[in-house]
């Protein structure tokens, strides 16, 4: 294989399916980058003798196609990928200027950090994550067949898309959320003190995305720029009405009615049908929470230790309820979104809390470092 472009998705490409035995060579026109990629066991900087079964362009939307001719023209690969979270405009600038085109076939995956770079690389990535593929009528076979059998190796989920509906899809579910949590995050630039010694979790969960490099993410809504502002002018419509409700509440007596408290509320629950709706993976909505049972034994300051390991996944103590554990120590339930609990599954296993098959049983093994993972029930 060969991988160019070696940034936080192309060095975890590298990375994944190098531990699988398959030589990865690394381009990039930055040294430096393609060099720690090389150093983190990514690949090697040498280059192939001969074309190589499968070429992933790593590189942002707006140079895909230049940079895919270019390495068509030297004859890198047998075929050809792409991981750009835009679909449509890459695809018909890469199809009219491809002098094979059934050697390509666009793909994203649906994984990544807030961090950039190949130091923030990492070979499970794409564990369990959707990887779109969306051939064109040019496609071969082969490409697609290639490019699955790289997604395999990843540990990824394949998912086959048409280019218009793909960017209809994340332009909802990727790109807006980026620019709420970068309008979101500026509003802190000139914060009072008083207001950054008050911020909690919540901020860093609205925000958190919003460190992502900003000129890559000025360039995926460029290139997505018509779907994305379509679903912003939604979302313009819904904080309108918001804003008008928040406004008669304001200049309601205190001792009257709450006019325009309906409309909030509505909002409010509608966030959470919404959110209800996309717990179910491969976009089927999820009867409820995942359950997951974890015997804590006696020992003091598990259950600190539990909430502490959880944190960052958006798991605490509301979340957790204890249950006896029929001798001297203590089990808990924590309820999980069905989207993040193969996450929560593995910091338990991480962190001492070794996991067993729900038919095993609560006593079926005990990490000495801690309790058991002993359920998964939805």
């Amino acid at each position: 294989m060969a991988v160019v472009g070696t940034g936080l998705i192309g060095t975890s490409v590298g990375l994944a399916v190098s531990r699988h035995g398959v030589t990865v060579h690394l381009v990039d026109r930055d040294e430096t980058a393609a060099r720690t990629a090389a150093a983190l066991g990514a690949g090697v900087l040498d280059a192939p003798r001969g074309p190589v079964d499968l070429a992933v362009l790593a590189v942002p939307p707006s140079q895909l196609g230049p940079v895919l001719a270019e390495q068509q023209l030297r004859g890198l690969a047998r075929a050809y990928t792409d991981v750009a979270s835009v679909k449509s405009a890459p695809e018909r600038h890469v199809l009219a200027g491809l002098a094979d085109a059934s050697s390509y076939v666009g793909g994203h995956p649906l994984a990544g950090r807030e961090k950039s770079g190949p130091l923030a690389a990492r070979a499970g990535l794409f564990e369990d994550r959707s990887w779109v593929l969306t051939p064109s009528e040019a496609t071969s076979r082969e490409t697609l067949n290639r490019a699955l059998e790289m997604i395999s190796l990843c540990g990824a989920v394949p998912v086959l898309m048409g280019s218009r509906e793909h960017d209809a899809a994340v332009a909802l579910t990727s790109h807006v959320p980026h620019v709420l949590a970068s309008l979101m995050a500026a509003r802190l630039q000139h914060a009072p003190r008083e207001a950054s010694r008050l911020a909690g979790q919540g901020l860093r969960d609205v925000t958190r995305i919003a460190a992502g490099d900003a000129r890559l993410w000025g360039d995926i809504l460029r290139s997505n720029a018509a779907a994305v502002a379509g679903v912003l002018r939604e979302v313009q419509a819904d904080l309108a009405d918001v804003l008008a409700a928040l406004t008669e509440l304001s200049a309601a007596p205190a001792d009257g009615g709450a006019p325009g408290l309906d409309g909030v509320v509505g909002l409010l629950d509608r966030g959470i049908a919404g959110m209800s709706a996309i717990q179910g993976r491969g976009g089927a909505p999820a009867a409820g929470p995942v359950r997951l049972r974890v015997a804590l034994g006696d020992r003091p300051g598990e259950l600190a230790r539990l909430l502490a390991s959880l944190a960052d996944l958006g798991v605490g103590a509301d979340d957790v309820t204890p249950r006896s554990s029929g001798g001297t120590g203590l089990d808990v339930e924590l309820a999980v979104a069905a989207l993040t609990a193969e996450d929560v599954r593995r910091r338990l296993v991480r962190d001492g809390f070794a996991s067993a098959d729900p038919a095993d049983g609560p006593a079926q093994q005990r990490a000495a470092a801690g309790g058991v993972l002993t359920g998964a029930t939805p």
